[in-house]
């Protein structure tokens, strides 16, 4: 490595302010993310939230930042004052946050006019994602190299001044992702918590506000001057490249790869095993980033002390290879067994306290390698006299290039068709290649004579090394992904009781969820991702034919097409197979891992639906499939996960309620899960208030348990007519429903009286419970940071007698003999009730 003359002027000026420059990257990296979150919100209400989605979104972003960093040094002269070029960037990036705050709207109302299905609606989703991302992250990405052109390029020695080399450049990439950890920690736990996208997006266009004015106060009171020869240039200063550079470009690449390969790994199953609330993806970031921000700084100070970074580069490899082992044992072997019980405290900080340990154990040391290998690869680029820009940029979008690859490999990929064990064990296999390819260069000067030796030694090494620590990494236990953050107490409650236990039947691994099918005795449980979702159970059997049969019996015609939310054991779109009137039954689910899988184990229970010729599955987000079917229904059904679980509370809006209204032929139903347990007070209300601003005749139906509330179903109709109690029961009585009568049997409903008695409430007589709720919109996602704070709630009882406490026989709701209607009004006015 080399030491260059730069001029002095400017070095001076690069020691005099390098506090304020680390103070503007970190401005910009805490902007950065607050957008980052904010966009993926907004973009995943138009093109949904399916994997495909999220990859195209993923790829739209960091494909900017790739072709931003990379082509700045080309496009933007040498001549111009690097914190000017950095202070005009920022007012761009904030000039488009904004933009993209009230044209995302406006763009998916084109895209919902014309979007289309199959692969030229993926296209045209991938082309909406690039439309909107790819102008503010262009200009991302080319902030690092902009002001990296304030830091002369020198080689890393002992003998280095202070702030004059590729050291200093992994200083300032270090301050940019510190800046990102507090605006992600800022935007997860505050600014989106307790306002709204809106407020977060004017927040970071402050935010790139006060870094543009700090960094044309810095322009105006500085001087930058290059050599003549170099100030004339438009593009780069120098091209010339560093022996070996681009095989560092190479490793840096494979770091990117494999860093953002394991943080979707990893994620998902850190998820699975803390609960996959919005806060608890903010903490698995935030710790991401932390680790990436404390070794960048540490292999900046690596850079300037060794001899050869292309050595600690490699090494830094090696190293990851031994840190994703790590990981990969702690997931399995230690945080599923871990005695913590996520009830020891219904205070959310306290759980998130235990996250943040859990996190930070369990992931820290592989980031803070993937952190150390930056700078790291910029030493070992650095060439005599080269534009930082360009070596900054270049460095940067290879890392960022190897990260889409990584990022949408596995997710799209490779977790589907290896699951996540042999994903994990691919990642060590792709360090130990990073490895190797770092340490070529190193080999470049070995005589040619033993060159090829040496190098095939170190392969020999890299892959003996990797195929022992591969062998070493084992799945998770399938309880984790069926019982999620609750395995520890569940699991010793097992062992406390003895007797016999569930055993699993079916356990996969789909590109969206992770799915266990288990059984006990004839009894058969369905999970998704940690969450129980259905079972064979009588109590959960009843709710979920209460899902169909209530929406299509107070239907005040006969229903005939049917829009079905969610697949899950299939049994809310099977209560509709034995209506002989049904001629259309489509369901929407997001995981194509779960029909298949349900329809081996629940085909009893589900009346094999998935058979049916009058039922037809579409594999999309329900949210985007809504937005852009033209169809139109005479009953829709929503059964989405709960809604604390990240992403889902866009089933629970209002714009949501107002999509499916509009998708209600005249008399159509819309029926809602609301569950009760694993939510507070304030969860509820806002749930109710929702539903209610756009379905104001709505009513309340209760699915109990031990004579309290467990589940409610919401219904909305289009319109207001009175249920007919005569009527359903000639229907039931006909022949033709024969079938729909024992369906209703089955769960303990043995007459119409039985049946509406589930009745709860509505809203009107709901309206003082309500005063002051909070509505949950597409701009402020209110219920999915409510819901999370209330996950480990126990007033579910308290909760539900509240609502029991405003419920009054409705009069003029019900009409029929008066022996039923004295019967359901003695039923309705029992406080408590089982089946």
């Amino acid at each position: 490595m080399v030491e260059v003359e730069t001029p002095p002027e400017t070095s001076a000026n690069s020691r005099h302010i390098l506090p304020w420059l680390l103070l503007l990257l970190a401005g910009s990296g805490c902007a950065a993310l607050i957008y980052e979150i904010i966009w993926f919100q907004l973009l995943q209400l138009v093109i949904g939230s399916s994997a495909v989605s999220l990859g195209l979104l993923l790829a739209a972003y960091m494909g900017g930042l790739c072709l931003g960093s990379a082509a700045f040094a080309r496009l933007v002269s040498a001549r111009q004052h690097p914190l000017r070029v950095y202070a005009l960037l920022e007012l761009g990036i904030g000039a488009f946050g904004i933009i993209a705050l009230f044209g995302v709207p406006l763009v998916g109302r084109v895209y919902a006019a014309g979007a289309v299905s199959g692969l030229p609606g993926m296209v045209l989703r991938g082309a909406i994602a690039a439309v909107c991302l790819l102008p503010p992250t262009l200009l991302m990405g080319g902030s690092y190299p902009a002001i990296a052109r304030w830091v002369e390029t020198t080689a890393s020695t002992p003998k280095e001044p202070s702030g004059s080399s590729p050291g200093t450049l992994g200083l300032l990439y270090s301050a940019n992702i510190a800046g990102a950890v507090v605006g992600c920690v800022v935007a997860g736990f505050y600014l989106l918590r307790v306002h709204d996208m809106g407020v977060a997006t004017y927040a970071a266009a402050a935010l790139n506000g006060a870094v543009a004015l700090l960094g044309f106060a810095l322009a105006s009171r500085t001087q930058h001057r290059w050599p003549e020869s170099d100030a004339s240039s438009v593009g780069p200063l120098n091209v010339q490249r560093a022996p070996g550079a681009a095989l560092i470009y190479t490793a840096i690449a494979f770091s990117g790869l494999t860093a953002l390969g394991a943080e979707v790994i990893w994620t998902r199953l850190l998820s699975l095993l803390l609960g996959p609330t919005v806060y608890t993806f903010s903490i698995i970031l935030a710790i991401f980033l932390l680790g990436l921000c404390a070794g960048s700084g540490a292999g900046s100070f690596i850079a300037r002390r060794v001899r050869d970074p292309r050595l600690a580069l490699a090494a830094c490899q090696i190293l990851l290879a031994v840190a994703i082992a790590w990981t990969a044992w702690t997931l399995a072997y230690v945080l599923p067994y871990w005695p913590v019980d996520p009830w020891l405290s219904v205070s959310p900080w306290f759980n998130f306290d235990l996250d943040i340990a859990r996190c930070v154990r369990t992931i820290l040391p592989a980031t803070l390698l993937w952190g150390a290998s930056f700078p790291l690869a910029l030493a070992g680029a650095a060439a005599d006299g080269e534009d930082p820009a360009r070596l900054s940029g270049e460095v940067y979008a290879a890392n960022t290039a190897g990260s889409i690859v990584g990022a949408l490999g596995f997710s799209l990929l490779l977790i589907p068709a290896l699951g996540t064990q042999g994903s994990q064990r691919l990642l060590i296999w792709l360090a130990a290649a990073g490895a190797a390819v770092a340490l070529a260069p190193v080999l470049l000067v070995t005589p040619e004579s033993r060159r090829t030796a040496k190098f095939g030694a170190a392969l020999a090494g890299a892959a003996v090394f990797a195929w022992v620590l591969a062998s070493t990494v084992s799945g998770l236990p399938w309880q984790a992904i069926a019982y999620g953050r609750r395995i520890a107490p569940i699991l010793r409650n097992i062992a406390v009781a003895g007797g016999p236990q569930a055993s699993p039947v079916f356990v996969g691994e789909g590109i969206n969820s992770s799915v266990v099918i288990s059984q006990l005795g004839e009894e058969r449980f369905f999970y998704v991702s940690g969450k129980s979702e259905a079972s064979s159970v009588l109590i959960d059997m009843r709710l979920q034919r209460m899902m169909g049969h209530l929406p299509a019996l107070i239907h005040s015609g006969t229903p005939r097409s049917v829009l079905v939310v969610g697949f899950g054991a299939g049994v809310t779109a099977g209560s509709f197979v034995p209506y002989p009137d049904v001629g259309s039954i489509v369901i929407c689910e997001l995981e194509p891992l779960i029909p298949p899988a349900s329809d081996e184990f629940f085909a009893k229970e589900n009346y094999h639906v998935l058979h049916d010729p009058r039922a037809r599955v579409v594999y999309d987000d329900a949210r985007h499939y809504t937005l852009i079917t033209p169809e139109k229904f005479d009953v829709i059904t929503t059964d989405p996960i709960h809604p604390w679980v990240k992403g889902t509370s866009t089933l629970y809006s209002k714009e949501y309620f107002e999509m499916v209204r509009s998708h209600l032929n005249p008399g159509g139903v819309a029926a809602q899960w609301l569950p009760i347990y694993e939510s507070d007070e304030e969860t509820v209300r806002t749930e109710l208030a929702t539903f209610f601003s756009v379905f104001p005749n709505a009513t309340v139906w209760s699915n109990y348990l031990n004579g309290d509330g467990y589940d409610l179903v919401l219904l909305g109709a289009t319109d207001s007519s009175p249920v007919d109690m005569d009527e359903l029961k000639r229907r039931l009585g006909q022949p033709g429903y024969s079938r729909v009568a024992a369906s209703l049997t089955d769960i303990g409903v043995h007459s119409v009286v039985d049946l509406l008695a589930t009745y709860v409430g509505r809203a009107s007589d709901l309206a003082p419970m309500l005063t002051n709720a909070q509505i949950n919109g597409d701009m402020n996602m209110r219920l999915q940071y409510l819901a999370g704070l209330g996950l480990n709630s126990v007033s579910s009882s308290r909760v539900y007698q509240e609502i029991l406490s405003y419920r009054k026989f409705p009069e003029e709701m019900f009409s029929g003999n008066a022996d039923d209607l004295d019967r359901l009004r003695e039923l309705i006015g029992r406080q408590r009730r089982t089946f």
